[in-house]
């Protein structure tokens, strides 16, 4: 199969129990193309299948609107990580098949490099090699840590093409909700373009000034995008409240935490008129629509948050020059991941201008053409 249309259903589901331990969870594979897909694996302990599904849809749709000639899935777990190393060796030991079969699954929310590195390990899945594939001549981690902010990258690139679509020319005040990896490295790529960070909102709360530093912010917050409140400065305002950081005044909100932060709940509140989603499944559908009748535009997780997937489907189809040096072959993937989101991006916002519904679908559309 050389392509596809986007299936109403996955091509295929299936629910882990375990091989040598126990585990619950699920992979989706939401679609093929030429035998190939991927997508991430999310541990936590209220993920469900639905979940997972939706994840790998949006893959499918990610690697279609860029152009990628890879199919979409995703797999979950249910745990609170309390044994992450016997977890993932089961899962490893469990997914083999997948793995070996062509479906590469990699990390998300709740796991770690460490943790592939386990299950790699345990199902003795090496991503160098594949049958009827060039070797990859460097290890993917070699390959794949040096690219840890492309995500981030992406989704800065989406919040600046927007920004400039609509005719912009002064700084923009962008509140960030989550400051995990992709938060810290949007805020700084705005930053550094003279944009101003006035929120921040981690599992604690929000933050708010009228200049927040980023390089003060990163340097007190931990690896799970927790700011230590100790050592903020006495100016900033802090506030605990459900969303506080809907009610900070702003242009741009940058979605990069959990599922639906944005929701048919707390739309109402929404006061920047430019939303870009930094995470997977950022807001709902409901939420979505609201905001586009009030006039707002929102560049989905689908374009923005495209940098991390597609640096690694660039490796598994063997797309990348891997001849390049390390610094010019990193420069060689942010480049593409930033074309991808700029020119997808200015499409988008094209179609949303001549259409009250949802532009997304029409795009899809032309990009599934293109890949034929």
């Amino acid at each position: 199969m050389s392509d596809l249309d986007i299936p109403q259903d996955p091509a295929f589901a299936v629910h882990l129990n375990g091989s040598g331990g126990a585990i619950k969870g699920w992979v989706v594979v939401d679609s093929l193309y030429d035998g190939l897909a991927m997508g991430g694996t999310r541990m936590t302990t209220g993920v469900t299948e639905a979940e997972v599904a939706g994840l790998a849809r949006d893959m499918t749709h990610k690697f279609t609107l860029a152009g990628l000639r890879i199919g979409g899935a995703k797999a979950g777990i249910v745990s609170d990580g309390s044994d992450r190393e016997e977890t993932f060796k089961t899962f490893g030991r469990t997914v083999k098949p997948l793995l070996h079969g062509g479906i590469h699954l990699g990390i998300d929310m709740g796991v770690t490099p460490a943790d592939r590195a386990v299950f790699f390990q345990e199902a003795g899945y090496d991503p160098r090699f594949r049958l009827g594939a060039p070797d990859m001549p460097i290890d993917w981690r070699t390959y794949y840590e040096p690219l840890i902010d492309c995500t981030g990258h992406g989704v800065g690139v989406a919040a600046v093409t927007a920004l400039e679509e609509s005719g912009r020319t002064e700084s923009a005040r962008v509140v960030v909700q989550g400051f995990g990896a992709v938060g810290r490295a949007v805020a700084r790529f705005l930053e550094d373009r003279g944009h101003v960070i006035v929120g921040v909102a981690d599992v604690e709360g929000t933050i708010s000034a009228e200049r927040l530093p980023v390089a003060d912010l990163v340097a007190i917050t931990d690896e799970f995008g927790r700011i230590d409140r100790s050592r903020l400065p006495a100016e900033v305002r802090l506030d605990s409240g459900p969303d506080a950081w809907l009610d900070v005044d702003a242009d741009l909100l940058i979605l990069a935490a959990q599922k639906n932060a944005l929701n048919a709940e707390n739309v109402h509140r929404l006061r920047a008129y430019l939303v870009v989603e930094g995470g997977n499944l950022s807001s709902d559908a409901e939420a979505k629509e609201k905001a586009r009748a009030a006039g707002a535009t929102l560049v989905p997780g689908v374009i923005a948050n495209i940098g991390g997937a597609a640096s690694a489907a660039l490796a598994v189809t063997r797309t990348v020059p891997f001849e390049l040096a390390a610094e010019a072959r990193k420069a060689w993937v942010f480049d593409w991941v930033g074309d991808r989101v700029r020119r997808n991006t200015r499409d988008l916002l094209e179609i949303a201008a001549a259409s009250a519904g949802d532009p997304l679908p029409e795009l899809l559309a032309i990009r599934r053409e293109e890949r034929r």
